[in-house]
């Protein structure tokens, strides 16, 4: 996995335009989705109910940090054989590479292919307080789960994800809100070291396929920083994060 592209930088720094939102409702109108998530989606536009009628849905995500811009998103649509991670459980690969460097094309992609599922992307990274609307579609006469994704770059292997929302029973037009909570991947260790910080704070390295962390996925406890007393780390205070990350409402169309 590259580290931060100029295109990316380039990107997030239109987006960064938008400002920060102080919004970090966790109300009872919102759910994490729980602690395990899918990680299944073919990406390809190709009809996972094999011809039958299909259902769209409506993904919009806004980012809820000070300083934390989020990798382009991944929606996951897919049925109950599928979780994209499991508390206390080591990380796929695929999530490993979103985790660490903002890449969710296997998530998205190779891990997909075979099963009942559909996967998309947002275009871009997200800045604080921006957001963004992704489309993905699903059979509509098998139970449908869908599963959201995404990298905070500006730390080591932290992402902020719902999984395996059950949506199969919402109406045209109903929505469903829920708030994402942080996650460590547990692949990487959060040294928060100079060349380890993918995202614009550092433009360090993303994807290592060494995992030098406890290697299992775990509630992140936040990030320290210089201004913390952290020597050597590539973060500063406006980088701190309280949990939830984004706020998410899905929409079927």
């Amino acid at each position: 996995m590259k580290a931060w592209t100029p295109l990316l930088a380039l990107t997030l720094s239109s987006v960064l335009l938008i400002g920060c939102s102080d919004d970090d409702d966790d109300g009872p109108s919102a759910s994490n989705g729980g602690d395990n998530g899918s990680q299944n989606g073919s990406g390809n536009g190709t009809d996972p109910g094999n011809g039958a009628a299909q259902s769209s849905y409506e993904i919009t995500v806004i980012n809820l940090t000070n300083n934390q811009p989020l990798s382009p998103v991944a929606v996951i649509s897919h049925s109950a054989a599928y979780s994209a991670w499991a508390v206390g459980s080591a990380a796929s690969v695929g999530l490993e590479k979103m985790a660490e460097g903002g890449d969710n094309s296997d998530m998205i992609g190779a891990d997909l292919e075979g099963l009942d599922a559909t996967g998309a992307s947002g275009t871009a990274p997200i800045g604080p307080g921006g957001s963004e609307t992704i489309v993905v579609t699903s059979s509509a006469d098998t139970q449908t789960l869908l599963t959201v994704a995404t990298m905070l770059v500006n730390t080591n292997d932290a992402f902020a994800g719902v999984g395996s929302i059950d949506v199969s029973g919402l109406a045209p037009q109903a929505s469903l809100t829920f708030t994402a909570p942080v996650y460590d991947a547990g692949t990487e260790a959060n040294s928060e070291a100079s060349g380890t910080i993918p995202g614009p704070a550092d433009g360090g390295e993303g994807y290592n396929s060494a995992r030098d962390d406890r290697d299992r996925v775990a509630r992140h406890g936040g990030v320290v920083t210089a201004d913390d007393g952290l020597t050597g780390s590539a973060l500063d205070q406006s980088h701190r994060f309280d949990n939830p990350a984004m706020r998410i409402t899905i929409t079927r169309r």
